[in-house]
């Protein structure tokens, strides 16, 4: 069984009212994710506002990871961009001895063909001395990476599984199907988790997780186990939430629901904003009554 086999969490980056890194509240996330039984950690992904981090304070937030975790879990590193130079040039000079992989995002804006997806993840597999995870999030990069050109990269040697959020439930299923067999097939899509995992699927890199740590993780571990009467029963449990959490966009709901359990302000960086006042009573009424789900 792999160690990326059932519940990883994309981490946020909790800030303080002045838009700086709150590193307390960090611990507490990390934490609360691994007393709660998550399997493993993402650090530096989509979630963490990354893209509005400064190398000082993407350095600050590893090396925070890192300490609280203290060895208990296994830690991913998003390392990715739309310049296959720039994240070759990434890989080559972090320190990644704390890490067990890196999550890399097929690259955005550029919209490159299947064939320039190819070539970016397969340099980047060549320069990692890690493995590598894809992510394909279309939603955010504004192109699909197909089955088929996943199922080429899965030949290569150090590119491990992906994270498949387009939120295609038959795109998985193919996927799922024609893979090699120790090729992973990770949800990206919290609200599908549980129907790809009981497709074939490895599990999840999840937002809510974070927030349900228990709960969700122990909804994967069932469906895994092919216990699907516990896990629908807290699959649609959760179903209310995961749809807040996505509302206004991520990471704004999943802070209002840390913010509701008091782990952390529910401050993002521009050009993100805040979930409204309407989202966050909502949120904080479902995690008052909700809060012990199982």
């Amino acid at each position: 069984m792999s160690k990326f086999t059932g519940t990883g969490v994309a981490l946020i980056t909790p800030f303080n009212e002045d838009k700086s890194i709150d590193v307390a509240a960090l611990e507490s996330v990390v934490n609360h994710c691994v007393e709660g039984g998550i399997d493993y950690l993402v650090v530096l992904g989509t979630t963490a506002e990354s893209a509005t981090l400064s190398a000082e304070e993407k350095q600050l937030v590893k090396q925070t990871v890192i300490d609280t975790n203290a060895g208990r879990l296994p830690l991913i590193l998003g390392v990715g961009g739309n310049n296959t130079a720039e994240v070759v040039s990434e890989l080559k000079t972090s320190e990644l001895s704390n890490f067990d992989a890196v999550l890399s995002v097929s690259p955005y804006y550029n919209k490159p063909t299947q064939e320039g997806i190819y070539q970016h993840f397969k340099t980047v597999a060549e320069a990692s001395p890690i493995p590598v995870i894809l992510y394909n999030v279309p939603g955010r990069t504004a192109s699909n990476m197909l089955p088929s050109t996943v199922l080429r990269l899965a030949e290569l040697d150090n590119i491990i599984g992906i994270k498949e959020a387009a939120g295609d439930i038959v795109q998985a299923m193919y996927l799922i199907r024609n893979k090699p067999e120790d090729f992973l097939v990770i949800s990206g899509d919290d609200m599908i988790t549980l129907p790809m995992v009981l497709a074939g699927g490895t599990g999840v890199i999840s937002v809510i997780g974070q927030g349900f740590p228990e709960q969700f993780s122990r909804m994967v571990r069932l469906g895994l186990q092919g216990d699907t009467r516990e896990a629908y029963d807290i699959h649609y449990s959760l179903m209310e939430v995961i749809d807040m959490i996505f509302e206004q966009g991520n990471p704004a709901g999943i802070k209002a629901v840390l913010k509701a359990f008091g782990l952390c302000r529910d401050t993002v960086r521009l050009p993100l904003v805040k979930a409204d006042s309407n989202l966050q009573t909502r949120i904080a009424a479902f995690v008052e009554k909700n809060a012990k789900l199982v």
